[in-house]
């Protein structure tokens, strides 16, 4: 009768030695291939504690806009993440553009449905302008909004709680550069940035300036050399109570705890001349009603 042949005992262990080089190779084709890449803004600050180091919220106003493209992709490039405000009419018109914000790992707050100020506007009309900027930012985007920020900021107890009744919490700030009267003179609004941020700042900056990203294109690596990691609000201030306010209208006082980098280390920016800003629509709902200023407000 035959018998088979013993097994060479040193077998398992070369399947063990194949399965490993195999796992390499696997790995090693995949970031040829451009398969294995290194993490999303997301996923970069994920694990940030901002009670053990210094956080700081850049927050973007009135968009989706034509500039918040080319922003993203420089928060993307410096591994950051940001909280933007969008104005719900705008979101309908471009819902593509309130995808992309979210889908490159960013926060998606309201801005309210056309931008009016909520504290005059005829209280019947307070409502929808909530619901109907969660509504566009929901259908763009998949996920409703928790923040809601008002036109300049301003906001009554009775806002304050309808925004509660429809799942907002106000989120305000407490450095505001004026980056929307400054415009072009990004060195004003500079100043103010390295004169009034400290730990824990909420900024608010507007992406519907090109002057304003080509700022933060260029100071992004200030905050960096100073320590500071660009989180969301959220990540900042935690979870934030419906019908409840964070921050407020003001400035807070001068800390000058910034330190400047040298020339050579600020980046370039692209050789275009710079558009003027993209303005908000005009309001159609409320008779009378108007968003106010040259870009319709902050």
């Amino acid at each position: 009768m035959p018998t088979s042949e013993p097994k060479n005992p040193a077998w398992p262990y070369w399947r063990i030695a194949i399965g490993a080089v195999s796992i390499v190779l696997v790995v090693v084709v995949g970031v040829l291939a451009g398969r294995v890449t290194r993490d999303s803004p997301a996923e970069a600050q994920a694990g940030v504690d901002c009670g053990a180091v210094k956080c700081i919220a850049l927050t973007f106003d009135d968009g989706p806009g034509p500039y918040t493209d080319r922003l993203l992709q420089i928060l993307k490039d410096n591994d950051a993440r940001s909280t933007f405000f969008l104005i719900g009419n705008k979101v309908a018109a471009n819902p593509e553009g309130a995808k992309r914000i979210a889908e490159a790992g960013m926060e998606v707050g309201s801005h309210t449905w056309e931008h009016p100020n909520m504290t005059t506007i005829p209280a019947e009309e307070i409502p929808a302008q909530f619901r109907r900027a969660s509504d566009a930012i929901e259908q763009a985007t998949g996920a409703r909004p928790k923040l809601v920020r008002t036109a300049g900021g301003l906001i009554n107890d009775e806002v304050l709680a309808e925004a509660g009744r429809q799942g907002l919490a106000d989120i305000n700030w407490d450095v505001i550069p004026f980056d929307w009267a400054n415009d072009a003179n990004t060195d004003a609004t500079r100043y103010m940035l390295m004169t009034q941020i400290k730990p824990n700042s909420v900024v608010l900056f507007h992406d519907t300036y090109s002057s304003t990203v080509d700022l933060v294109q260029q100071f992004i690596p200030v905050l960096k050399a100073n320590g500071y990691h660009l989180v969301t609000v959220s990540q900042l201030a935690g979870e934030r109570e419906p019908g409840t306010s964070y921050g407020s209208r003001e400035n807070g006082p001068p800390v000058n705890e910034l330190k400047d980098i040298p020339p050579q280390d600020i980046p370039s920016l692209p050789a275009t001349p710079s558009p003027p800003p993209m303005p908000n629509f005009p309001i159609t709902d409320i008779p009378g009603a108007n968003s106010g200023g040259p870009n319709n407000g902050a």
